[in-house]
């Protein structure tokens, strides 16, 4: 029998040649095993499936929420005092913004959003976006009539009247409707203006009515008035104004705002459309204010 030679290189030892036969069984084995044993197999991720759809359907949302964050957020504003970046940010085009530039440089304001499409042109679209950011002053949008304020008129008074700057106490109560409280209070406000200038100052006296103060100018009058340095209403601030006795910093910045739109006034009673300036205040106003 043909025997191996040991320096051969297919000469396996016993032991070498029982562990080949060991291995092939094995391999044989899990070949057996995998072909008959059902193994579980992992899940597998379908595009197609509902899961899918949910996260796809999250994945838009956030992608919409981004965007959201990045568009420029919208303020009201008052179209009169558009700028051409924040036309630009609004999506009115350069030709549509100069229309409004021409327009406003003749003197002319923009009063309501039919106003601002009649002169820019710009889509009804871009309107509707943008038109319910307008913001106008109210006494654009809400006008309201008034009557045209008058002086009063003093009755005739069978005598001399006093001077108002230096009537006392008890001389003041002798009005009807004025009592010891109010008089007092007259002759506070006198000494805080350092005398009255007009007797329509009488009027700043809190809780004085003003059939009161027209029974009181009956008596009395201002025979020495206290000068008064004017200011120009043109050029005034709202600080300005307001340092004018019966008007509060809120009516003054609506004065300014009134003028400043409006590019500066010509007349006094330009003022009478703003709501809060009673004609009695407007009157008062005249005494400290100049027109130039």
């Amino acid at each position: 029998m043909f025997k191996q030679k040991k320096n051969s290189p297919f000469y396996f030892s016993r032991g070498e040649r029982l562990g080949i036969i060991s291995l092939l069984l094995a391999i044989i084995g899990l070949l057996c095993l995998v072909h008959w044993v059902p193994i579980p197999r992992s899940r597998t991720f379908q595009l197609s499936s509902d899961e899918m759809d949910r996260l796809q359907y999250q994945l838009d949302s956030l992608r919409c929420i981004a965007l959201e964050e990045k568009e420029p957020k919208l303020y009201p504003f008052n179209p009169n005092f558009m700028t051409d970046y924040k036309a630009y940010t609004l999506g009115v085009t350069p030709d549509q913004y100069d229309r409004l530039r021409a327009y406003r440089e003749s003197g002319q304001w923009i009063n309501s959003s039919a106003d601002f499409k009649k002169v820019t042109q710009v889509p009804d679209s871009v309107l509707q976006r943008i038109s319910p950011y307008f913001k106008f002053p109210d006494w654009v949008t809400n006008p309201k009539k008034r009557s045209k304020p008058a002086f009063v008129k003093n009755k005739e008074f069978k005598g001399e009247k006093m001077d108002l700057n230096s009537a006392t106490v008890e001389q003041l109560q002798e009005v009807s409707g004025i009592g010891k409280v109010l008089s007092q209070r007259i002759v506070d406000k006198r000494s805080q203006l350092g005398g009255f200038s007009h007797d329509l100052q009488l009027h700043t006296v809190w809780g004085l009515k003003p059939e009161v103060v027209k029974k009181a100018l009956e008596r009395f009058e201002v025979k020495t008035p206290k000068p008064i340095v004017k200011m120009n209403i043109n050029s005034a601030s709202a600080s300005d104004l307001s340092t004018i006795p019966g008007i509060s910093f809120d009516l003054g910045k609506k004065i300014w705002e009134f003028v400043y739109l409006r590019e500066g006034i010509s007349d006094f009673e330009e003022l009478a459309k703003i709501e809060e300036l009673s004609p009695q205040k407007l009157q008062l106003i005249q005494l400290y204010l100049l027109i130039e």
